[in-house]
């Protein structure tokens, strides 16, 4: 409740994505899962600030926030700051940091449209959903929203629903995962391609899923839980090996699709070198859609080695956004619908 006098809260949205901010500064500013509720206790702990959500995905970084400053802008200015403070970024690290400053209706419009999966890589992306209704649970759990918040992601939730269910906006390749996959599918005959997953967490479950659907002869699925990695090989018909075993499995398959949340790189040009002798030099494709990178981009030099990251695959998405394109105009009127019935003023 307001008291008499103070300054209603104000809804503002401070974020940089794919279209604002290459892979290697984004990984910088990825916030790990584990450390998420730490960051939304940081950014409520900000002078003014009463409520905070952190999205936080391979392709944004994106801060929601009510707060009671007079000016905006300062708001903005103080996430921007805590952010180069939280990361230690270097000057011209910060210089490269391209953040997107939002407030009120267009903050609103901005997680409406990132709910729906319109303001992603893949136009129509499901994933998402799933990533923002995380991200506020997390928040929900850590005590940092309030009536604002709580409003605007339930509306959110409702808008994206209702974009589905009206349209065909996420119809066909609607994930990076899947995207991943296209790809595969073009350099090799995924009916005889043997194929790793490092990792098995939800992007990897989403490839393991397209890769099964299209015929690929094997899967092979490591991650850091064994159980986890198990779980996703039974339920694809695959093998799962142990983390510290992967390396040595590398030269008998095709591709390696890579998606863990290591802050490091774990697949270096050495390591890749020694496999591509074992293969004598047969190609080897690496798709890495993790965020920060699993894989040295240096890898990409190596003979016979073809490397695509998150941002490579943008192409490839491309495509299937063109053909996505003419149910965005329904999907833009049905949120403007939307913003008018929640009360939100352009």
């Amino acid at each position: 409740m307001v008291e008499a006098g103070q300054v209603s809260p104000q809804l503002l949205c401070l974020g940089l994505n794919y279209r604002t901010t290459p892979v290697e500064v984004r990984e910088r500013v990825a916030f790990p899962e584990s450390k998420v509720p730490e960051a939304v206790q940081q950014v409520r702990g900000l002078p003014g600030f009463e409520e905070g959500v952190v999205l936080s995905t391979c392709n944004r970084v994106e801060l929601y926030a009510t707060h009671s400053h007079d000016q905006p802008h300062a708001a903005h200015d103080a996430l921007v700051s805590y952010l180069i403070q939280r990361f230690e970024l270097a000057p011209e690290q910060a210089e490269a940091l391209v953040t997107y400053k939002l407030d009120a209706a267009e903050a609103a419009r901005h997680l409406f449209r990132v709910v729906s999966g319109l303001d992603s890589m893949v136009l129509g992306e499901t994933e998402i959903f799933g990533q923002v209704k995380a991200a506020y649970q997390t928040a929900l759990g850590a005590g940092t929203t309030s009536r604002t918040l709580n409003k605007l992601f339930q509306q959110a939730f409702s808008v994206g629903k209702k974009v589905r269910n009206e349209t065909s906006i996420q119809r066909g390749s609607t994930s990076v995962g899947s995207v991943a996959v296209d790809l595969a599918e073009k350099v090799h005959d995924l009916k005889q391609c043997r194929v790793m997953l490092v990792g098995a967490g939800e992007m990897s479950r989403t490839c393991a899923q397209s890769l099964l659907s299209r015929g690929a002869r094997s899967i092979i699925v490591s991650n850091r839980s064994h159980d986890r990695a198990v779980e996703m090989a039974t339920e694809m018909g695959g093998k799962a090996i142990r983390f510290d075993e992967w390396e040595a499995a590398l030269h008998e398959v095709d591709v390696i699709i890579s998606s863990t949340s290591a802050p490091h790189f774990v697949i270096k040009p050495e390591l890749v070198r020694d496999v591509m002798r074992k293969r004598r030099w047969e190609p080897l494709l690496i798709i890495d859609i993790a965020v920060p990178r699993d894989v040295d981009p240096q890898v990409n030099e190596i003979e016979g080695v073809y490397l695509y990251d998150i941002d490579a695959l943008q192409a490839i998405a491309d495509e299937g956004r063109r053909e996505r394109q003419k149910q965005l105009t329904i999907c833009e009127e049905i949120i403007e619908e939307q913003l008018t019935k929640f009360g939100f003023m352009a």
